[in-house]
């Protein structure tokens, strides 16, 4: 295990670019072996639903860039991070009660499990937090 201290990212913004730095700021950190934990809430729910659609995405300019480009999408980026590093996503239980979401609605192969934000700042305290 890393002796680097934990990044921690809370990502709730449904926004293309937020949503794209989240996954590059966590898959980066993971693969430089660094421990990631990210909370994903509110917006940011729909981008780990089984049935997402890209062209969904909300952004601006570079948003529509990055579309262009063929840019690494964020879900690429999260897979890739959890699969060559030390990852691990929490889906809001809060959020997931609000828009009534179930845990079998989230992609499984990203989600690890459902978990409150109370515990997961209490966690954050040992590491490093950045909000999206």
């Amino acid at each position: 295990m890393s002796m680097t201290p934990a990044l921690f990212i809370i990502l709730c913004s449904g926004e293309h670019e937020k949503i794209q730095m989240a996954a590059m700021t966590a898959s980066v950190a993971a693969v430089s072996d660094r421990p990631v934990e990210v909370f994903v809430s509110m917006n940011a729910l729909a981008l780990f639903r089984k049935d997402f659609d890209k062209i969904c995405y909300e952004g601006g300019d570079f948003s529509n860039l990055m579309q262009e480009r063929k840019v690494p999408d964020a879900i690429e980026l999260f897979q890739q991070g959890k699969m060559l590093g030390e990852m691990k996503i929490y889906a809001c239980s809060m959020a997931m009660d609000v828009a009534r979401i179930e845990l079998e609605d989230l992609m499984e192969e990203l989600v690890d499990e459902a978990g409150g934000l109370t515990k997961f700042l209490s966690d954050a305290e040992s590491g490093q937090l950045i909000v999206f």
